[in-house]
């Protein structure tokens, strides 16, 4: 459904912006109305490497696919295999849903925008586009920290795992990721949306990053710079806690189970998840928690390539990669839809 209202709104203004005589011509759309100058953005991407344009629409495109044919096929195999109605697939469905929705608020703009000469967007997509990506990525920082949280409950506490993660506590944690997920971003939205463009905006990224969104404006920037650091910070120290509070738990638990068999069970059963922590909070930690970064704009745009489209593809290949489980259903799916001769 998100991917669809971006595409309503990108292909609305395609049809409403003036066509460009010469790329990133600066244009002035007079409001038929009023006659104030109507804030237009332009999104540069990948701009600065123009034979790479197809190389890499070929390589983005690909890598949405997997993304989405391994998220939904994760949602799909949860939902349909009773097998997996526990608290921690519960979880896992939800990831793979925001990681879903993320790639289709940001890839499909970025995939126009490297084959099409215009690469205008107008300014409620613009704010719409940072406000859903930035949504997604709280709420999936929060539901790595629920993630951990389960796997210490279900190793250190296996008895009491069906009592302690009960279905409502499950709801609850979830609803609370999705709830502050929207709470900060909306924030930081208002903020935005107090600031003053004029015209025609160069956006040095490939999405409307809040960074490179109000570098473009002509108004004072300190407090949105404040509030975006201590709103990165604090999630990326609270999530972070509990995580490592969880696993350090589970690490010594496991360091106590005498049988080797069971310890490589239960590494295995966090490792996936380790992986996809590591790959994201690192990432988010180097752009968004360093004050006074030097990072250069071309080192934040590869650097957010990863978060925003590598993380989503990788997401589902790991959980089912290593998971003997998953790949189970998964062949039992393909064996019962592809009929054999």
């Amino acid at each position: 459904m998100i991917s669809l209202l971006l595409t309503a709104i990108h292909s609305f203004d395609r049809n409403n912006s003036l066509p460009p005589t010469v790329p990133f011509k600066c244009t002035v759309v007079m409001a038929a109305r009023n006659r104030s100058v109507e804030t237009i953005f332009v999104l540069l991407g990948f701009t600065d490497y123009p034979e790479l344009q197809i190389p890499l629409f070929l390589v983005f495109l690909i890598m949405y696919i997997i993304t989405v044919v391994g998220n939904l096929g994760m949602i799909i195999i949860i939902k349909i295999n009773p097998k997996f109605h526990t608290p921690m697939y519960f979880f896992l469905s939800h990831l793979s849903f925001v990681d879903f929705c993320y790639s289709s608020i940001v890839t499909p703009k970025l995939l126009e925008n490297l084959v099409m000469a215009d690469k205008s967007i107008f300014y409620a997509s613009c704010m719409l586009q940072y406000f859903l990506s930035c949504t997604a990525v709280v709420t999936e920082s929060f539901l790595l920290a629920v993630m951990a949280y389960d796997r210490f409950v279900a190793i250190c506490n296996p008895l009491l795992y069906s009592v302690a993660m009960s279905l409502r506590l499950c709801a609850l944690l979830v609803a609370g990721s999705y709830l502050w997920g929207m709470f900060g971003p909306l924030v930081l939205l208002c903020y935005a949306l107090q600031l003053n463009f004029f015209g025609y905006n160069v956006i040095n990224h490939f999405f409307c990053e809040y960074t490179a969104l109000i570098a473009v404006s002509s108004s004072d920037t300190h407090i949105p710079h404040l509030l975006l650091f201590g709103f990165a910070t604090f999630n990326e120290v609270s999530t972070l806690l509990i995580i490592l509070a969880s696993y350090a738990f589970i690490f010594v638990t496991v360091l106590n189970i005498r049988s080797a068999s069971g310890r490589r069970k239960a590494f295995s059963t966090c490792a996936s998840h380790l992986t996809a922590i590591t790959i994201f909070h690192g990432t988010i930690l180097s752009l968004y928690c360093v004050p006074n970064s030097n990072n250069s704009r071309q080192t934040v745009k590869v650097a957010s390539v990863f978060y925003t489209v590598v993380n989503p593809m990788l997401n589902p290949l790991i959980y089912s990669l290593r998971n003997k489980d998953v790949k189970d259903a998964f062949w039992k799916v393909i064996d019962t839809k592809v009929p054999s001769h």
